[in-house]
């Protein structure tokens, strides 16, 4: 009798088993790329967790697809345009006074008019000028603030003839920053008064139009809205007022994608709109190999208004929503085509069980193989 094979044998049969029963007990531990979908289902507000889980039909597309829309408030909307020739303090002036006679206040000797240049309007909106005094410009056209200089020099200076000039300064500019190709403060001239035509002054945006936000930030209130927008609805075209910021950014909003798909990662959503299908084609579509098209969930914090909607019932605050997209179904993709994606979504597809059981096998294959070397050891 082999005493050795007989050993080896006796080694075997216990390692296999032991090695088996392991590998059973550890499988709700293989690796893989998060829950299953029963998992997701056992969270359920039904089964009393804190998740909405729902299949997505025609009503759901209709009652979720809520974007919350970029604009501006009445407030923008209905300013009228700031009147290029109003004075403002801070405001650069210049004045030329002519004098009727050869020796006059202002003039010198054998000149008879004046230039008064630099002028600024102080913050409470006055300018000096001399023989005329501590005069009111702010408010005025430079027209009216002629006719006031010149009534103020008339009782000392024969028939005076007074010329005000305007120049923008810094009580009628506006600040443009972001990506635009001339950041920097422009001054609200009669050419730029409207915001394309001063992102135009300030050299155009530097984005691409699908992707590039405008916010105009004026006191406490702020707006915000879509170049192409701005292009194509000529309301969105707000009139500027002095002290706005303006800032040029490209789209922050982005998806998480999960699970097994072509790639995970957090994704721009890259346009005003997008879909399921075009999300999960965004990270290169399901994993051919492990994907479950029957568990594609779109997960998000929804709106008490519009998870009411949803569940066809009133709801307090917000609610985690789990929306399943199953692609097998005869109007899945149709469905997941009109379900739109919105900023802050996390789009998970779950493993085929299949590759559960796959896992199980290829470690179970694995541990006869090490069972065989330690027999070969042994013997």
């Amino acid at each position: 009798m082999d005493t050795g094979t007989a050993s080896g044998r006796g080694i075997r049969l216990p390692m296999l088993i032991a090695l088996i029963s392991a590998t059973f007990l550890s499988a709700c531990s293989l690796p893989r790329s998060g829950p299953n979908k029963q998992e997701i289902f056992s969270g359920a507000v039904e089964n009393g967790g804190d998740a909405h889980v729902i299949y997505v039909n025609n009503h759901v597309t209709r009652t979720a697809n809520f974007t919350p829309a970029y604009g501006f408030s009445s407030g923008f909307l209905n300013a009228g345009q700031v009147g290029a020739d109003e004075i403002r303090p801070g405001d650069t002036l210049g004045l030329m006074i002519w004098e009727n006679v050869d020796d006059g206040l202002l003039a010198s000797l054998g000149q008879s008019s004046t230039s008064l240049e630099q002028l600024q309007v102080d913050s409470n909106g006055y300018i000096f000028v001399p023989y005329a005094g501590r005069v009111r410009a702010a408010g005025s056209t430079p027209d009216q603030l002629r006719q006031t200089i010149t009534s103020r020099l008339e009782s000392q200076t024969p028939d005076p003839q007074v010329t005000v000039t305007r120049v923008a300064g810094d009580g009628a500019t506006v600040s443009v920053m972001g990506k635009v190709f001339g950041q920097g403060v422009y001054p609200i001239e009669r050419p730029t008064r409207t915001l394309s035509a001063m992102l135009a002054s300030a050299g155009g945006v530097n984005a691409e139009p699908e992707v590039a936000v405008i916010t105009v930030k004026r006191g406490r209130e702020t707006g915000k809205v879509w170049l192409t927008d701005l292009y194509f609805n000529p309301r969105y075209d707000i009139s500027l007022r002095p002290g706005d910021v303006i800032l040029v950014e490209e789209d922050q909003r982005s998806f998480t994608a999960l699970g097994a798909l072509g790639s995970q990662s957090k994704v721009p959503l890259g346009n005003e709109q997008i879909n399921a299908i075009e999300a999960v084609a965004m990270v290169g579509g399901l994993s051919t190999v492990t994907a479950d098209p029957t568990g594609v969930f779109v997960l998000r914090d929804e709106p008490a208004q519009v998870a009411s909607a949803v569940l066809g019932q009133p709801v307090g605050g917000t609610q985690r929503m789990a929306y399943v997209l199953d692609l097998t179904r005869p109007n899945g993709l149709f469905l997941a085509r009109d379900f739109l994606i919105r900023d802050g979504d996390t789009i998970y597809v779950t493993e085929a069980p299949y590759v559960r059981w796959d896992k199980i096998l290829g470690a179970l294959t694995g541990s006869a193989a090490s069972v065989n070397q330690l027999s070969s050891i042994a013997n």
